[in-house]
């Protein structure tokens, strides 16, 4: 490489000689260190006039550091005359914050990319960014590379049967990633989801003055008390008062007539609900209204008076059949029509047999007859300061709690994960609070699987291992719960921060840890992985040394995405 040099930050020095290696030169000769003061000091020895510098520094421990003498080198280089810089930076520092998260948050990643535009960089050569539109921070080219041709390659070979693999997400906030692999491998994948939502919910409808008074097995402290928290419309008007209001006479519900819930329309007091929602659907006709309102409704629609006493009456369908009725040889049985309304609201389609549930606590799955903690995921707060018991620790349905309060509704409210411009919150946590969530020994979270995984191997994929929590708890619910043989941890950068290779490690049902020498991995917990087999890192250092030599020699890197056999 002719009219190119290679320098080396002090992050990753074994990443760069093996890339230089590949490349057939040495690298640049300088002087990295630190004053007294803790000042960074950088003194390049080598002449790069006119020559393409290329600057590898990778995020490490001290990301701060190294970011710092990253951008000292930069300015270096720039004013010694160079030709272009080119910052290869496998793993881009601060690139989680690359978004807001609250209202006086920063957002970090846009930061950096402008720190390297001041200092006087020409180009960026990265590996697989925890967002990739984070490319349009910069003012400048940016190459983003992907780990996925590695670890497909990896698969390929040391996988048995892997063509009869899913690969999983570990979270919404990957799928894009899994489903790239799964299509380039042509195979089935899967989501692992945890529910958090359910927190908020759980405070917002039971604040109404309705559920004030609903006993845990149901009842009502005051008998009434539904029919005084519906709206005036919705109110139980006598056979012998006639309608007072006759837009209130048309809107009563008809058989047959399904009408949608609009939680934009309910009172935040609790005291109106509107007449079409699911929980004025819930309460059957016969335990609040008289005989005279049904037949009146009943004339009101042209079908039979005894037709409302189909489901009990044995001679039904020859009610349907009489002469009265012009449709009756096409009207459908009383009990097929009832099972067709039901079946209406149902998903019926057989890929939902693969959806499972269970348990996490203190992010690990347990039996369903494990004792829950003080604090839920499902019953987060007690009822109006009542003590806690087995029925406030009991699931609440799911359809329940939409007709009370819905989740995208405005009124949601979240701890910190709000929209930093006023909206519903996004559509994954972020990984530190999923990770609190999981270690918190008092909360109780619900896991979902999406996914066939049954008797297959599961490739777990993302972009970083950074903590262990919410990988152990996907690995365990894809072979406790979901019954897989092998559970492979994927990523590009092992961050592997505190104890995450040991917790890692020590989990049976995780078998190997996939990672990448993109960041670097302290050589101590190396050996220790080392001892007991469960990491592979797959290097990195020829499609970094690719990617520098063909920029230096303006190719494309069009080959450098592509999968090979």
């Amino acid at each position: 490489m002719r009219g190119a040099i290679v320098f080396s930050g002090s992050s990753h020095p074994a990443l760069v000689d093996g890339m230089c290696d590949r490349l057939g030169s040495k690298r640049g000769s300088a002087s990295l260190g630190k004053f007294a003061n803790g000042e960074t000091s950088v003194s390049i020895h080598t002449s790069i006039r006119d020559k393409d510098v290329f600057i590898v520094q990778s995020g490490s421990k001290k990301i701060n550091d190294s970011l710092m003498e990253l951008l000292i080198m930069i300015s270096a280089c720039k004013g010694g005359s160079s030709k272009s810089i080119t910052a290869v930076m496998p793993y881009f520092p601060y690139s989680r914050q690359s978004k807001k998260k609250s209202h006086r948050g920063a957002i970090t990643a846009r930061m950096v990319a402008n720190l390297l535009h001041i200092a006087g960089v020409n180009h960026v050569i990265t590996i697989d960014l925890h967002a990739s539109q984070m490319q349009g921070f910069f003012k400048c080219p940016v190459d983003n590379l992907v780990a996925e041709p590695l670890l497909a390659r990896w698969i390929r070979v040391n996988v048995d049967n892997w063509r009869k693999a899913v690969v999983v997400s570990k979270n919404p906030g990957g799928t894009k990633r899994v489903t790239s692999l799964a299509d380039a491998l042509k195979l089935s994948f899967g989501i692992v989801t945890t529910d958090r939502r359910r927190t908020a919910t759980s405070v917002n409808w039971n604040e109404s003055a309705m559920f004030e008074a609903l006993n845990m097995d149901g009842t009502y402290e005051t008998p009434g008390q539904v029919e005084a928290a519906l709206d005036a419309d919705a109110h139980i008007i006598p056979p012998s008062a006639p309608p007072s209001n006759p837009r209130a006479e048309n809107e009563k519900p008809k058989p047959r007539t399904r009408t949608l819930s609009n939680p934009l329309q309910r009172r935040a007091n609790g005291t109106q609900e509107m007449l079409g929602s699911p929980l004025s659907k819930s309460m059957r006709a016969a335990s609040i209204v008289e005989q005279e309102l049904h037949l009146e409704n009943i004339k009101e629609n042209d079908i039979p008076e005894n037709a409302l006493d189909a489901p009990d009456a044995p001679d039904a369908p020859d009610a349907l059949d009489a002469p009265d009725a012009p449709d009756a040889p096409d009207a459908p049985d009383a009990d097929d029509e009832r099972e067709e309304g039901e079946s209406a609201d149902e998903y019926t389609d057989e890929r939902a047999r693969d959806v499972i549930h269970g348990r996490l606590i203190h992010g690990h799955i347990v039996d369903e007859d494990h004792p829950s903690p003080a604090m839920s995921a499902v019953s987060t707060s007690t009822w109006r300061n009542r003590p806690p018991s087995d029925a406030a620790d009991a699931d609440v349905p799911d359809h329940m709690m939409s007709s009370f309060m819905s989740t995208t509704s405005s009124m949601h409210q979240s701890r910190d994960t709000e929209h930093a411009l006023g909206g519903t919150v996004d559509a994954a946590a972020t990984s530190d609070e999923e990770e609190e969530d999981l270690r918190n020994p008092g909360l109780e979270t619900m896991v979902t699987l999406v996914g066939n995984v049954r008797n297959r191997p599961v490739f777990i994929v993302d972009d970083m291992i950074d903590k262990s929590a919410s990988w152990i708890a996907a690995a365990e619910t894809v072979v406790k719960r979901g019954g897989a043989t092998k559970v492979f941890c994927m990523a590009t950068h092992g961050l592997f921060g505190g104890d995450c290779l040991e917790e890692m490690e020590n989990c049976a049902c995780i078998d190997k840890i996939v990672v990448t020498n993109a960041f670097p991995i302290p050589e101590e917990k190396m050996a220790r992985a080392q001892a007991k087999g469960k990491l592979v890192v797959i290097g990195v250092d020829n499609l970094l040394a690719e990617a520098v030599r063909r920029n230096h020699h303006g190719e494309s890197i069009s080959q450098l995405f592509m999968h090979y056999d």
